[in-house]
């Protein structure tokens, strides 16, 4: 496998290309694709003789690429090596408890990202943020309301507004009292100044806590609109569900 070591020839200062260049390598056996000097794993690191050479498992895959096994090969690399953004992701255990729903209930959305992203909230968020909660309310973006129970809104003593500007999907946690608005961003913008008085505006005769959540599904879509997020809500990322982010207030995921 010499044809695919690279070596380096000399030291380099610091901040340079070749700095740099061995920053995006280190990422590299991060993911499992190289390794460091495999002929001497404790050679110095300022060593002119310093080299990387790819994995037999990444050379695999990589001879397997469109051909009939590649899809194999590319599940079977995946799943032994988890990469960077598992590496990264600091995974944490997150006590999981389902959400509530009837079992004989179907929930069809319209497909699209939208409906992919509410999935997740459901499924994911739900599951880890809401305690024994129950799925109460899930917006469509083919049709107003794609899922209400009715029944437990009216326990609760909630009258619907027909004509209020719903959240995405309505989470009840009857152990606290709490209800989670959640806004799912895809199309539309996040919970921000004017949202946040909307929706407390919409369920001000609720005798319950509201909880503000804005859902993404990835952290660069939620780069785009950080700065338009309001104070004293929770953010959720759907590729790193186990996480939240908190923008300041007095309680941590709780009502105010």
């Amino acid at each position: 496998m010499d044809w695919c070591r690279l070596h380096y020839a000399k030291i380099y200062a610091p901040n340079t290309r070749e700095t740099f260049r061995r920053q995006t390598m280190h990422q590299f056996i991060e993911a499992g694709l190289v390794i460091a000097n495999p002929d001497q794993p404790n050679r110095a690191i300022n060593s002119p003789k310093w080299c990387y050479q790819i994995t037999p498992e990444a050379l695999t895959l990589c001879q397997a690429f469109n051909r009939e096994q590649w899809l194999y090969q590319l599940a079977h690399f995946q799943k032994n090596q988890p990469g960077l953004r598992t590496t990264y992701a600091q995974l944490r255990e997150v006590q999981k408890i389902p959400v509530t729903l009837d079992q004989d209930l179907t929930i069809n959305l319209s497909i699209g990202e939208h409906s992919q992203l509410i999935k997740s909230i459901i499924e994911d968020f739900g599951s880890r943020y809401v305690p024994n909660g129950k799925l109460l309310y899930v917006g469509d973006t083919g049709q107003k309301w794609g899922y209400v129970d009715s029944a437990e809104f009216e326990r609760l003593g909630i009258e619907l507004n027909l004509h209020g500007k719903m959240p995405d999907v309505i989470l009840y946690a009857p152990t606290h009292g709490w209800l989670f608005l959640i806004e799912a961003v895809t199309s539309h913008g996040p919970v921000d100044g004017k949202r946040y008085q909307e929706l407390n505006q919409l369920f001000q005769r609720a005798n319950l806590g509201l909880i503000f959540v804005t859902a993404f599904a990835t952290r660069r879509e939620m780069a785009r609109f950080a700065a338009d997020i309001s104070w004293e809500s929770e953010v959720w990322i759907a590729e790193a569900p186990d996480h939240l982010i908190h923008f300041n207030g007095s309680r941590f995921l709780g009502p105010y």
